[in-house]
C-alpha cells in the first residue's frame, strides 16, 4: 500500500537534528576526522605507509593531468608535486624509527587536506530556503500545468505531494529515528536522486535531514555547490581510488554515524548504468556501519545503527541516455564507442528535466525496506533486531571474543558482505513496477522473441525501421506480464503501482506516454496503425533492465 500524506516531523525544530549538531562545530569534526585516519594507516608498517603515500602521489598526479575538474583546487599539482619530491628526498632506506616521523608529517598533510575536502555542512537558514524553494518551485509547475488551458493559473487542485507515492515501511522508519542511528541505503539512477529523495524525506515522511556523500563533479557549478555544502552533502571524488582517501571517506563516515548522526549513501557506489537494480554493491561504507556499532558498543553505548534500504522509481532517467551509452562502451568493446556528454552536468537540461516530469503525472516512488541490524537482522518498531524465529537478540554478541567486545576486521567484513546481500534481496522485492518499466521490458522482450538468433548486441544494431509489434501482439504480451507480476507480489517478491492493474489498454498508454515525455528520440511510441515503433532502441534497453533479474521472461 502506497501513502502520499505529508507527516508531522518526528523532530520538528531543525537545531535539535543530529546533522546540525554534527557540523556546529565543523572544525572539530574535521580535525576528529583526520586524526581518526592517521592514526588507522599508521598501524601499518613504515614501508607499507611509504607506498600507500607514493600510491597516492602518482595516482592524484595522474588524475590532474587525465582527468581535471574545474572545482579541483588551482594548488593540486603543486601540493602533489611536493609530496613526491619529499618522499624522494626521505627514501625507502631509513631506520624504521625515522621512516615513521617522516611519513607521520606526510600523512597529517594529505589526510588533513582530503577531510576539509570531504567534510561537509550543514545550515538550518539554507536548509529552509532550500525547503521553501523546492516546495514553490514544484508547485509553480504543477500549477502551471493543470491550469493551462484552462484560465486559471494559481488555481491548481494538484497536491504537491500526490507525486510522491511512498511505500513500505514508513512508520518503523520515523520510529527508529528516535531509538538510534539510520543509515539509509537507496538505489541509484540519477545524479537527482539526493535532492528527490531529501525532498521527499522532509515533504512526505517527516524525517530529519541526513548527510550525505554527493559527487565531487557536481560541484563544479558554483550554485549547485554553494547549496549542497550547507545542506549537509559531504563530498565524494570517484577519481580517487588511492587508500589513503578511501580510508578518510570511511573514518568520515564511521564517526558521523559514532556521533549519532543520520547517513545516506548509495551502496551501489554509483548511479546504474543499465538500468538494472543493483546486484553487487560496494561495501567500503557499508562497512562503516559496521565498524561503528562494534565500536559504540566497546564505548559502552546501547545506541544502536539501523539500516534502511530504499528503492527509488522514476518513469523516466534524466541520463538513460549517456548512462546506457557508457553501459555498451563497456560491456561491448568497441561495438559501441560513442558515449553521450553525461545530461546531469547541464543545469538547462535539469530545469527541462524537472518541468517535464513534475508538470505532467508522472510520479516518483519511494519503497522503504524493512529495517536491519548491521548483521542483517530484521527489526521490529521498537528497534529490536530479531533472530530467525522473531525473538529479539543482543547484537553485542556478535562483536565478543572470550566475552570482551573487541575489533575484528576480518569478521566485521563477513558481517558486512551478509548485510549487502540482505540489502540487495530487499532491493529486489521492495522494486515497485510502474507502467513504463512494464511497457518497456514487454517491447523488449517481444522484440527478442521475434528474433531468437540476435544476441543482445544483433539487437541493439537493429536499426528503428526494423522495430515494429503489432498492437495485438503487444497487448497480449502485456496481459501474461500482468498475471506475472501479481502472482509474484503475492508472493511478497516484488510490489506494483495502481496503475499495473488498470485496464490493458489505459496501461500501456500510460507507460508509453511517460517514458516518452523527456526524451528527443522516443524510446517506445504508438503509430497512427495503433503499431509500437522506438526512435532510440538502447534508451528502450535502458528502462527495459529495471525488471531484468526477476526471472521474466515471454
Amino acid at each position: 500500500m502506497n501513502r502520499s500524506e505529508v507527516r508531522e516531523h518526528v523532530i520538528p525544530e531543525i537545531k535539535d537534528w543530529p546533522v546540525n549538531k554534527l557540523y556546529a562545530d565543523r572544525k572539530d569534526f574535521v580535525r576528529e576526522v583526520s586524526e581518526f585516519t592517521l592514526q588507522r594507516i599508521s598501524m601499518d608498517s613504515p614501508e607499507v605507509v611509504s607506498h600507500k603515500i607514493a600510491r597516492a602521489a602518482y595516482l592524484e598526479l595522474l588524475r590532474i593531468k587525465e582527468e581535471p575538474w574545474k572545482v579541483d583546487p588551482k594548488d593540486e599539482k603543486t601540493f602533489w608535486g611536493r609530496i613526491k619530491k619529499k618522499l624522494v628526498k626521505h627514501g625507502l632506506d631509513r631506520e624504521p624509527e625515522e621512516m615513521a616521523v617522516a611519513n607521520g608529517k606526510l600523512l597529517r598533510q594529505i589526510i588533513d587536506r582530503y577531510s576539509e575536502e570531504i567534510v561537509g555542512g550543514f545550515n538550518p537558514s539554507t536548509f529552509k530556503f532550500a525547503r521553501r524553494f523546492l516546495t514553490q518551485f514544484f508547485k509553480f509547475i504543477f500549477n502551471a500545468a493543470w491550469s493551462f488551458g484552462k484560465g486559471s493559473f494559481f488555481g491548481s487542485r494538484q497536491e504537491l505531494t500526490s507525486r510522491i507515492k511512498v511505500y513500505g515501511a514508513v512508520d518503523e522508519l520515523r520510529s527508529l529515528m528516535k531509538k538510534g542511528t539510520v543509515v539509509l541505503v537507496p538505489t541509484h539512477f540519477s545524479n537527482l536522486d539526493s535532492i528527490m529523495v531529501g525532498y521527499a524525506l522532509d515533504a512526505v515522511v517527516g524525517v530529519p535531514a541526513f548527510t550525505y556523500g554527493a559527487g565531487l563533479n557536481l560541484f563544479d557549478n558554483k550554485i549547485v555547490g554553494h547549496y549542497m555544502g550547507r545542506l549537509g552533502a559531504y563530498r565524494v571524488d570517484r577519481r580517487k581510488k588511492n587508500p589513503i582517501y578511501l580510508e578518510t571517506l570511511k573514518g568520515m563516515s564511521n564517526l558521523a554515524i559514532q556521533r549519532g548522526t543520520n547517513c545516506l549513501f548509495f551502496p551501489g557506489g554509483t548511479r546504474s548504468r543499465s538500468g538494472r537494480l543493483e546486484t553487487r554493491l560496494k561495501r567500503g561504507l557499508l562497512g562503516t556501519a559496521v565498524e561503528a556499532q562494534r565500536a559504540l558498543l566497546e564505548k559502552g553505548f546501547e545506541r544502536k545503527v539501523y539500516v534502511v534500504p530504499v528503492v527509488i522509481g522514476y518513469h523516466f532517467v534524466l541520463e538513460a541516455k549517456s548512462l546506457i551509452d557508457q553501459h555498451l562502451k563497456k560491456t561491448g568493446e568497441e561495438l559501441f564507442i560513442d558515449t553521450k556528454k553525461d545530461e546531469s552536468r547541464s543545469i538547462r537540461k535539469i530545469i527541462r528535466f524537472a518541468w517535464r516530469y513534475f508538470s505532467r503525472s508522472s510520479q516518483i516512488t519511494l519503497s522503504f525496506g524493512a529495517p536491519l541490524d548491521v548483521i542483517g537482522n530484521p527489526v521490529d518498531i521498537e528497534g529490536n533486531s530479531l533472530d530467525h524465529q522473531g525473538r529479539p537478540l543482543d547484537i553485542s554478541g556478535y562483536f565478543k571474543y572470550d566475552g570482551s567486545i573487541n575489533a575484528d576486521l576480518q569478521r566485521e567484513q563477513e558481517y558486512t558482505r551478509t548485510l549487502a546481500s540482505k540489502i540487495v534481496d530487499s532491493f529486489h522485492c521492495n522494486n515497485v513496477v510502474m507502467s513504463s518499466h512494464l511497457v518497456a521490458f514487454t517491447a523488449f522482450e517481444v522484440l527478442k522473441k521475434e528474433n531468437p538468433n540476435l544476441d543482445i548486441y544483433g539487437l541493439l544494431r537493429l536499426s528503428p525501421e526494423e522495430f515494429e509489434i503489432k498492437y495485438e501482439d503487444f497487448r497480449d504480451a502485456i496481459d501474461t506480464m500482468k498475471e506475472k507480476l501479481i502472482a509474484m507480489e503475492s508472493e511478497g517478491k516484488i510490489l506494483l503501482s495502481e496503475e499495473i492493474r488498470w485496464d490493458t489498454q489505459d496501461l500501456i498508454k500510460d507507460g508509453i506516454e511517460n517514458i516518452g515525455l523527456y526524451h528527443s528520440k522516443n524510446p517506445l511510441g504508438m503509430g497512427n496503425n495503433k503499431n509500437l515503433y522506438t526512435q532510440d532502441l538502447k534508451v528502450l534497453y535502458f528502462y527495459r533492465n529495471r525488471l531484468d533479474n526477476f526471472g521474466l521472461h515471454l
